[in-house]
């Protein structure tokens, strides 16, 4: 399923995980491993938090963007796919309906 930016955004994390581009922020991230991936998640996440309470809308956006980016860095680490959350979140919808 290619067709949402967060899948595309996926497929570039997953091709930049596998790069030799030493310029790669996105590389140079998963050589870390898991505890700094995890870390700058939890970074983020809290950020939005902070511009929420401050009910700065450009800012929300802008730490959301960050957040789900590090968030599917994460995903793409522990080799859970797009899908996977997809799948999950449509089962849920499931129950509630």
């Amino acid at each position: 399923m290619q067709d949402h930016i967060l899948d595309k955004l996926y497929a570039v994390i997953e091709q930049r995980k596998n790069s030799d581009d030493p310029d790669s922020y996105t590389k140079k991230l998963m050589d870390r491993g898991i505890d700094k991936i995890a870390q700058k998640v939890g970074e983020e996440a809290t950020e939005v938090v902070i511009e929420a309470i401050k009910h700065n809308r450009e800012r929300i956006i802008y730490e959301s963007a960050d957040l789900l980016y590090h968030l599917l860095t994460l995903w793409a680490y522990e080799d859970i796919s797009c899908d996977d959350i997809w799948q999950e979140l449509a089962k849920r919808n499931k129950k509630n309906t």
